[in-house]
């Protein structure tokens, strides 16, 4: 990813299909909800998002654990600026 730029939904999905194999996913970016809050850039997109994801590498996993997964798998959008991010993981 550039990190340059500022993250996108669609880059953002594309990591996740790839690398938690996600059978189901919506990554929406809610960042112009959260205009003049703390982290929110000034054109209102890449920094606060929301994740609904299922993942067969979820399977026996506590919710924790599943968010780590999500976490882990989204390290380099969080290091280019991604603020908040609301994750819902799906059975």
């Amino acid at each position: 990813m550039n990190t340059a730029l500022e993250p996108t939904a669609a880059q953002m999905e594309s990591c996740l299909r790839e690398r938690l194999q996600a059978r189901t996913l919506e990554v929406l970016d809610e960042s112009a909800q959260h205009a003049g809050h703390a982290g929110a850039s000034a054109s209102g997109v890449g920094t606060h998002f929301r994740v609904r994801i299922a993942s067969p590498l979820f399977t026996g996993k506590s919710r924790v654990a599943r968010h780590r997964l999500v976490y882990d798998a989204l390290q380099e959008f969080m290091a280019a600026g991604v603020h908040a991010l609301a994750i819902e993981t799906l059975d």
